[in-house]
């Protein structure tokens, strides 16, 4: 549904997107994660026609963006639409702008993501969930093909975000084809296909399960220790070291497969003067994503 082809954009001589190439299923829910600054947003509006590529192609379907364009949704990162306009101004003025009519269709988007409490209230007077159904409401007016979602539940609470996800499925399953760029790696994990951008460039891409596979014949290892910066300074002298991560009171640590398991439990109980023994673990996306890309960066 979406091929893009070694895509490259450059702003003031400096290289924001390198090359970049993708395929997109219909019906797909793809998540593009990166850094910031890492060329996420400049794809998205590349794909979505809002601005061109210094080299490239963009295929939506069987067109070209600019004949596709009316088939798009798009939700921008911040909230873009007209916080003096009251809820139902907005979602009229945008179904127009696409010379949709049918008010019924645009009631039933209303109750679909429960704004219609708030049909007459001012858009900016909304809480930060509600604004992000808005803007999903506006997109989906037109009811397109496909749905561009710059970091959608950016800044929204886990019970909303948790209900759009919930509806992205259900977009997903109607076909339309949901192109989701994200921080959040439990929103990574529910995406279909993912890639991992870093500099600019895809490090890597697949399903969550294929992306575990990056790290080769690595070796995550995992224990129960708390935090303390002089075991992090002693850790990080170590050969084959990639990275060092901490979740509360776990520890997890990857390194290269020549790296010695016993070398890492001597520094660990020398510091913290309990005796430490590492477990074995597979990587999460996590460990993957700040692997590879601070590696490439």
């Amino acid at each position: 549904m979406i091929h893009a082809y070694n895509l490259t954009k450059r702003f003031n001589g400096h290289l924001a997107v390198d090359h970049v190439s993708l395929d997109i299923s219909r019906g797909e829910i793809f998540g593009l994660l990166g850094p910031n600054a890492a060329g996420k947003t400049t794809i998205i509006r590349m794909l979505c026609g809002i601005i061109t590529s210094d080299d490239g192609e963009v295929v939506i379907g069987d067109r070209n963006v600019e004949k596709a364009k009316a088939g798009f949704g798009y939700v921008a990162q911040h909230f873009g639409q007209y916080e003096e306009l009251s809820v139902w101004e907005n979602i009229r003025f945008y179904a127009r702008m696409y010379r949709v009519t049918d008010e019924q269709w645009l009631l039933h988007l209303l109750d679909r993501y429960q704004l219609t409490s708030f049909k007459e209230q001012l858009s900016g007077s909304l809480s930060g969930g509600y604004k992000r159904r808005l803007a999903l409401v506006c997109a989906l007016a037109h009811d397109p093909d496909v749905l561009f979602l710059d970091e959608p539940t950016a800044g929204i609470d886990p019970v909303t975000r948790k209900l759009l996800w919930d509806d992205f499925y259900a977009l997903s399953a109607e076909g339309k084809t949901l192109f989701v760029t994200t921080h959040y790696m439990e929103e990574a994990q529910r995406c279909h296909k993912l890639a991992f951008l870093s500099s600019g460039r895809i490090v890597a891409k697949g399903s969550p399960d294929e992306l575990k596979e990056y790290l080769g014949d690595a070796r995550v290892f995992r224990a129960i220790v708390p935090y303390k910066p002089e075991l992090r300074e002693a850790l990080l002298g170590t050969e084959g070291l990639m990275l060092i991560n901490q979740f509360g009171n776990e520890l997890r640590i990857i390194v290269a497969a020549e790296a010695a398991k016993s070398h890492l439990e001597e520094i660990i109980t020398t510091v913290t003067g309990t005796p430490c023994s590492l477990q074995t673990a597979r990587p999460n996306l996590e460990d993957i994503f700040i692997a590879l890309t601070r590696e490439k960066s």
